[in-house]
């Protein structure tokens, strides 16, 4: 009766069990842990991950042999016989831990019951005395056996083996066989050595405990009882194990995964950015009808980066930056750029761009919260409409009217009222005064020389300084940035991307800022003439400073438009087209403008060639406005525009869109999404052959670039010296480059320093010539542009008349050598 009553209660208990807590069947049989996504390079190779969990899914056909050998041995050596709880092993511990309190009796969870823990919580014990801590264990026992048959029940053994080793967390960051792998031997899993595989098998029984990295010895002495249980089960042979075990532990390749290391850090911040726009779309959904998330759905995002291309622009970045920097620091050596060619308006506003960028630290922003975080938390919440923070506070601290806050734009109309109610509370003089402390603070430990992590050209990216907090602000914000692209013309497939000189230190990506584009949008304006104006390559016209006045033909001019050539001088010689753009004449671009009568013609090029026309600033100003001064480059446009506008030029005169995606696989490897660029014909192949005789021209003789390929280009410069381009094509690879300042003051102040020709067509040299050195690159350095037939008759100019603008050049160079206005090594085109 007693024992009835005994099998009554335990099948009783157990049915209360199987209803507490436990995992449903509907989440056994399809598990959810979240899973990185992937980021590949063109050759497949990753490159970057997104995740909340650093986890990658590993099939079972996929692991290690050496890995499920280590753990049967180790962990189950009945897995493949048990259905969930191994008797036998807990006739064991029983026998020999419990009755006889040997250490040795071992372990009597399966991995299958060791899955069923990592699938719910265990109950905090630590308030429960020993007879409810018992329960609870007893409890927690019985769970895991119910769940770990159900598991047995819903998988096969290899499915339960590998959702065993992809969910378990080895600590230091990696989740998961793999991304365990890659942390602590800097390897993929299949690649693990034997003893490798022991080290993270080992860690299986308690990873803390056994951190190779916190407690090397105690991880090898576990990895040494991983290696002689195999030899126990015939695994291993003495030799093969006594072998292993003589090798020292070795962590050396261990690393914590950063987001921000490795290859093209600011091309995947952009993508991340754009990753999220993709799948905010609604008609890209997951089957359940739920968004995609990078961060757990453990996608496969197949990027066109080059790997090699990439390896090869990051390294000619740094030594052609290095250079143009070291050159910066030189010409501005004891000077103030804070005042020079600064009115009082405008230091006042270099000054504040400075003091942005030292609210903006986190050091900052820190010391900010510490001190008035708690009182600005207060008052946000109290008055309605107020939102101060650490970048609005500075301005109206010392205000004590709402009226006065209006009329200096420091606040609109519309928050007057509320601006008024606080600023007549004593909360906003308890601010004040808390400020007032603040501020002492701020000063002292912002102009403290401290030791500190710098910027720097070396291979780590960064050096040891002393300096103050404000004044490595302030050496960062001088710092000449850029951004460069490199694009397949035929295909569209981005190469590489560097949006700037250090991520770390520098976040903003300068791929897709706006800046002006100087003389590289001539090419279009000398296509547009050529293509839809009938105007002869070979035709001259004269060197003389031309005007458009308002009301002239189809013109928006307000004012008389009379611009100047670079050096502000004319010569009267004549100039053909081949001559105007190989010295970026201004008064060639503006007599080809007053030809054409309206620059219509030049913004309807471009808008085939991929810049959208319609585009506005913030203030609502066009991007591309229909005033001739875009002739000459005044327009804001990014290096992405520009390297998928001369596309059209490299690509026998079809634009093509560039685009950095081949396909994107949800977590079972089905195409979820392809990018597909635009193409279309923007310039006949005939005119756009003689454009590509131009650009080939201006790189030519004395200006060549001393490249295998076959090459053309375009420098650009913009007013002060602020921006610097190279528009470089070859027959495989367009290249825009830009280099300047993130403040329109952080410049170089003359021609020789701050042109295009020095401030970024290096780049493009250096960025080529290792391609071109690299057999392993793939860069075809003997493809040549398309021949077209007909084309030729346009490029013959020996049937015109020329003038001698070579010689015109020299004398200019010699003059200037001579006032030792500049290097003649650094002299290049006189352009705008």
């Amino acid at each position: 009766m007693l024992s009835f009553a005994g099998i009554i209660f335990i099948f009783l208990f157990f049915l209360y069990l199987s209803k507490d807590d436990l995992p449903s069947l509907e989440s056994l049989e399809n598990p959810k842990y979240d899973l990185a996504s992937i980021v590949y390079a063109s050759d497949e190779t990753p490159i970057g991950k997104y995740y909340i969990e650093n986890r990658e899914n590993v099939p079972y056909d996929s692991i290690s042999p050496f890995i499920t050998s280590a753990l049967f041995a180790t962990e189950d050596v009945r897995f493949s016989k048990h259905t969930g709880i191994d008797f036998k092993a807990l006739g064991r511990v029983a026998f020999k831990s419990i009755l006889l309190g040997q250490d040795s009796g071992g372990g009597g969870s399966t991995i299958t019951q060791q899955l069923a823990k990592l699938l719910f919580d265990r109950p905090n014990l630590g308030d429960k005395g020993k007879i409810g801590r018992a329960y609870a264990l007893f409890k927690v026992k019985l769970k895991e056996w119910i769940t770990a048959v159900r598991i047995e029940k819903s998988y096969t053994k290899e499915e339960i083996l590998a959702m065993y080793l992809n969910k378990f967390e080895f600590i230091n960051g990696a989740h998961g066989i793999q991304a365990a792998s890659q942390t602590y031997f800097g390897k993929n899993q299949e690649h693990l050595k034997l003893e490798e595989a022991a080290v993270l098998v080992g860690m299986l029984k308690n990873p803390s405990l056994y951190n190779p990295i916190r407690f090397p010895e105690k991880a090898q002495d576990r990895r040494d009882v991983v290696l002689s249980q195999m030899y126990k089960y015939d695994r291993l042979s003495k030799e093969e194990r006594d072998s292993l075990i003589s090798i020292e532990l070795d962590m050396t390749a261990f690393e914590r995964e950063d987001p921000n290391d490795g290859l093209a850090p600011y091309f995947r911040a952009e993508l991340t950015k754009w990753l999220k726009d993709l799948f905010a779309s609604k008609d890209l959904l997951k089957p359940d009808g739920t968004k995609y998330n990078i961060y757990t759905d453990g996608l496969k995002i197949y990027t066109t980066i080059n790997p090699i291309y990439q390896a090869h622009a990051e390294a000619a970045m740094r030594e052609h930056m290095k250079v143009v920097q070291d050159r910066y620091w030189s010409r501005w050596r004891g000077m103030d750029p804070y005042i020079f060619k600064a009115d009082k308006r405008q230091t006042a506003l270099r000054k504040a761009a400075l003091m942005r960028r030292v609210y903006d630290s986190d050091r900052f922003e820190s010391l900010f919260n510490k001190e008035l975080g708690e009182t600005i938390a207060k008052i946000n919440n109290k008055y309605k409409g107020i939102n101060i923070s650490r970048y609005k506070l500075p301005l109206i601290i010392d205000y004590t009217d709402a009226g006065k806050l209006v009329s200096d734009n420091k606040i609109g109309k519309s928050d007057e009222s509320n601006y008024a109610k606080l600023l007549k509370n004593k909360d906003w003089t308890s601010l004040q005064e808390e400020y007032k402390a603040f501020d002492e603070k701020f000063e002292e430990e912002f102009n403290t020389e401290i030791p500190m992590k710098v910027f720097a050209y070396n291979e780590k990216g960064e050096e040891e300084k002393v300096m103050s907090p404000l004044d490595s602000v302030e050496y960062h914000l001088r710092h000449l940035q850029t951004g460069i692209l490199a694009v397949e013309p035929g295909t569209g497939y981005i190469r590489a991307w560097v949006g700037g000189t250090g991520f770390k230190y520098f976040k903003y990506d300068h791929v897709t800022t706006r800046r002006q584009v100087g003389s590289t949008v001539k090419p279009f304006v000398y296509s547009a003439a050529i293509a839809f104006q009938n105007i002869s390559p070979c035709q001259t016209f004269d060197d003389i400073q031309y005007t458009i006045a308002p009301g002239e033909s189809n013109f928006d001019l307000i004012d008389v438009w009379t611009p100047n050539n670079a050096n502000e001088s004319f010569t009267g010689n004549k100039y053909n087209l081949y001559q105007g753009l190989l010295y970026s004449k201004n008064s060639i671009t503006v007599r080809l403008i007053k030809e054409m009568g309206t620059v219509e013609i030049i913004r309807n090029l471009l808008s085939n060639a991929g810049i959208d026309i319609t585009r506005k600033h913030p203030n609502g100003e066009l991007v591309v406005p229909n005033l001739p001064s875009i002739s000459l480059g005044a327009l804001d446009l990014t290096v992405k525009e520009m390297a998928g506008a001369y596309t059209t030029f490299a690509n026998n005169g079809v634009y093509t869109e560039p685009i950095f995606i081949a396909r994107i696989e949800d977590k079972n490897g089905k195409v979820i999404h392809r990018q597909i660029g635009t193409k279309r014909e923007t310039l006949n192949p005939v005119y756009n052959a003689v454009m590509v005789d131009m650009l080939k021209n201006n790189v030519a003789g004395k200006y060549g670039l001393g490249i295998k390929a076959e090459v053309g280009g375009k420098t650009g410069t913009t007013n002060d010296y602020t921006d610097g381009w190279f528009m470089g094509i070859t027959p495989d690879l367009v290249v825009g480059t830009w280099v300047g300042g993130d403040e329109n003051w952080v410049r170089f102040f003359t021609l020789d320093a701050g042109q295009g020709f020095v401030m970024a067509r290096p780049f493009f040299i250096k960025f080529i010539k290792k391609l071109e050195a690299d057999p392993n690159s793939g860069y075809n350095s003997e493809k040549k542009f398309n021949k077209v037939s007909g084309a030729y008759q346009y490029m013959d100019c020996t049937r015109f008349k020329q003038g001698e603008p070579e010689d015109e050049q020299q004398e200019i160079l010699k003059k200037k050598i001579l006032k030792n206005e500049f290097e003649e090594e650094e002299f290049g085109e006189e352009e705008w």
